[in-house]
């Protein structure tokens, strides 16, 4: 990088962890490893500038994580990793370390976008300083609020995917209830709406439907067989996702009163491409009832960029005034 102030960023999941570069100009030197190859943030780090070739830990940096971000202490939800971020600060000899969820990080991504990195769903326009919401499904559901004051961007963090998902037809009634009796107490939106939801659609169903011994299925099974019309069930649950998600997004929507946009993040809908493009997404979210006139003038993006968490966690830096 050609700048001379920069910070470290990471975009941590619960498999793998994206490092970057962050200077006032961008991002650089973007590098993804394994959770499961380190005890902790600590070594991934030092793992990360050594394959980069840095000597010096930068001084400055931004994290973001999937949960709820709250006091020094962390503890990961879908790997074993557990962290102090002052002990983090200490061990690499930084300045400051900031932890972010990883959707506010999402959230702060989004003015950091250009046209070429979304693709417009339905119709709306979006009008400037209003409030933005961002939703996205991947192995969980990830929602966000974005207004801005001043000139500033504050995101507001949430667990939007842990609100109970509501049922509109019978068959989603029965999923529902085939899924409380047989593995949750709460149907939540993220049991439904993600890759875990992609299964959990596909057991209920087959257990609905009387199918015996159906062979088990990943995440992206379901999608691929999904898509290609394969497996009839698999079928049903892309659908079913698609149109779930049409219909949180458009409650986060109407609650947030998202007239600067809705913006759909997350791996899924991009690997589905043209399908959730053509899916019952945008009827499922404009469907509010004396509300889709309104609902209608609300528009939707589907976030493209992959590293959209990274430009998020930059534009922090930059807020700050670190970088």
């Amino acid at each position: 990088m050609t700048q001379e102030i920069y910070g470290l960023i990471g975009d941590i999941g619960g498999t793998n962890i994206r490092f970057a570069l962050a200077g006032r100009d961008g991002i650089d030197r973007i590098e993804e490893l394994k959770c499961e190859d380190f005890p902790g943030p600590v070594e991934a780090v030092r793992a990360y500038l050594e394959r980069i070739g840095l000597e010096e830990v930068p001084a400055v940096g931004a994290f973001d994580v999937a949960g709820p971000v709250d006091g020094d202490w962390f503890d990961m939800t879908n790997n074993d990793w557990a962290f102090s971020v002052q002990e983090t600060i200490e061990a690499l000899g930084m300045e400051s370390l900031h932890l972010l969820n990883d959707f506010e990080a999402v959230a702060l991504g989004i003015p950091m976008m250009g046209g070429n990195d979304l693709i417009k769903l339905g119709s709306g326009h979006a009008e400037m300083y209003a409030p933005v919401a961002i939703i996205g499904p991947g192995t969980g559901l990830g929602a966000a609020g974005l207004i801005t004051v001043e000139g500033q961007h504050i995101a507001i963090p949430g667990e939007g995917g842990h609100a109970t998902i509501p049922a509109k037809t019978q068959r989603e009634f029965d999923i529902f209830r085939t899924l409380k009796e047989t593995k949750y107490s709460h149907v939540s939106a993220e049991r439904v709406c993600s890759g875990k939801g992609l299964v959990n659609l596909y057991q209920a169903i087959c257990a609905l439907d009387g199918i015996e011994n159906p062979p088990p299925l990943e995440p992206e099974e379901i999608g691929e067989k999904g898509l290609s019309g394969s497996c009839p069930v698999c079928a049903e649950c892309i659908d079913l996702l698609c149109g779930f998600l049409g219909v949180v997004a458009g409650n986060l929507a109407i609650t947030l009163n998202a007239k600067g946009g809705v913006y759909i993040a997350g791996g899924i809908p991009v690997k589905l491409g043209e399908y959730f493009l053509n899916s019952r997404f945008r009827a499922e979210f404009e469907d509010k009832g004396r509300y889709t006139e309104y609902m209608k003038s609300l528009p939707a993006y589907l976030v493209t960029h992959p590293y959209i968490a990274l430009h998020g966690l930059q534009h922090d830096l930059l807020q700050r005034g670190l970088i």
